[in-house]
């Protein structure tokens, strides 16, 4: 059915008016959403935690920074690997001065294609909100070499924290720290070994030590997220730290964060990634297919136990206890909690709408390309950030029951 203003547009008799029409349309649409964001922002119960959130990335800004510098490598490695680069002149950014003659497309053709990826975002903020590769090869390095002694502080940490059982998290821990630093190797190495072995088997080999990275990569996202929040909670306290300290105190808080990071990893080992392992193996029809579900089940586990993680990171109990403490946390605060899951909802799928707008209209121009996904990373960079400390802020009044009592934080 077609809309009437888009019936009153075409019948018009003037193409000036015709144009002038479609030009209000725009601003009246802009408007109304720019002021329905503005009323849900400022009247949702959550706004406090919100203005918090802000404060606390306007003092440490590192917060989005790590996550705008994850993201941004994560696209130069795609970019790299997967981009044909012909010659230099590919990557002009004078390919900008070509903008109005850009095709862009409608929000209709590109908005079944971000709504996982903005759920995905959503639960990143309770769970891993970054992709650690290609940059977590240097995490390994600096792991195995100690460096600001994490290393120490990990295996002391998991002797205390499991006794003997540390051992072996450690050792699977060491096992795919090995494993994501070979992982750029054999790809690297791949087209010259496919001359003596079968593509077959180094496909195999490929798959099972991506696999076998993937635990490293995604612990090295949930380490990262920890700190940021060790960050957090240091501002809405007011206290100040020497930074060395802080990396092996978070370490400390990683440790008991790792009973539910494994959980989370063995569902999304089964779910996702051994079945992808598998199909190198023995023939697993449309193996692909079911990987969107995979995914939504995996939000949405993440989301179901929103608190569990944060709750590990402030109060060193065991997976049970928090397990006890996220259900009194949701019968107490659903209504905040809901609203939260709902602006972040909003965000990211604008984030992500962007991105897909824009690259749809840049098609192949690589320059253009470029300069957007940097500007990207930084854009969603700072979202994450602002929502994971509003996070830690909400979480912080809900628990302590100052809702309503505390003080705007000003420093």
């Amino acid at each position: 059915m077609e809309c009437w203003s888009d019936v009153l547009i075409r019948i018009t008799p003037l193409p000036i008016l015709a144009e002038s029409g479609q030009a209000v349309l725009g601003v009246y649409g802009w408007v109304g959403l720019c002021g329905g964001y503005a009323l849900v922002v400022l009247f949702a119960p959550v706004r406090r935690a919100l203005v918090d959130g802000l404060h606390c990335l306007g003092r440490y800004q590192r917060i989005w920074i790590t996550f705008a510098v994850l993201g941004f490598g994560y696209f130069v490695f795609q970019f790299v690997t997967f981009t044909p680069i012909q010659n230099w002149a590919d990557l002009e950014l004078s390919q900008i001065a070509s903008l109005p003659q850009w095709t862009w497309p409608r929000v209709s053709e590109i908005w079944p294609e971000t709504l996982l990826p903005a759920l995905e975002g959503v639960a990143g903020i309770f769970d891993n909100a970054t992709t650690t590769y290609p940059l977590s090869v240097v995490a390994a390095v600096l792991m195995i070499v100690n460096w600001r002694g994490l290393h120490s502080a990990l295996v002391r940490a998991l002797r205390k924290r499991y006794g003997f059982w540390g051992y072996l998290v450690y050792l699977i821990l060491l096992l795919s720290a090995l494993a994501s630093l070979l992982k750029p190797i054999v790809f690297w190495r791949l087209p010259e070994w496919s001359r003596l072995l079968p593509a077959a088997g180094l496909l195999r080999v490929s798959a099972t030590v991506d696999a076998a990275a993937f635990i490293f990569e995604y612990l090295v996202g949930v380490y990262i997220q920890v700190y940021l929040i060790t960050v957090c909670l240091a501002w809405t306290r007011g206290l100040s730290f020497e930074e060395g300290e802080l990396f092996r105190f978070a370490m400390r808080r990683f440790s008991y964060v790792l009973e539910w990071a494994g959980i989370v990893v063995a569902v999304s080992t089964l779910i996702l990634r051994l079945p992808l392992v598998l199909a190198y193996f023995i023939n697993i029809p449309r193996v692909l297919d079911y990987l969107p579900i995979a995914r939504v089940l995996m939000s949405g586990l993440i989301i179901a136990f929103c608190s569990v993680q944060i709750s590990l990171v402030l109060h060193n109990e065991t997976l049970i206890q928090a397990m006890r403490a996220h259900v009194h946390f949701i019968q107490k605060n659903a209504g905040r909690l809901a609203w939260f899951l709902v602006i972040c909802g909003i965000h990211f799928y604008v984030i992500m709408a962007c991105d897909a707008i824009l690259r749809g209209a840049i098609a192949d121009r690589l320059g253009a390309l470029l300069l957007w996904k940097f500007s990207f990373a930084c854009l969603r960079g700072a979202v994450t950030g602002w929502l994971l400390a509003s996070w830690v802020c909400l979480f912080r009044q809900c628990e302590t029951g100052r809702i309503h009592q505390e003080k705007w934080i000003q420093y």
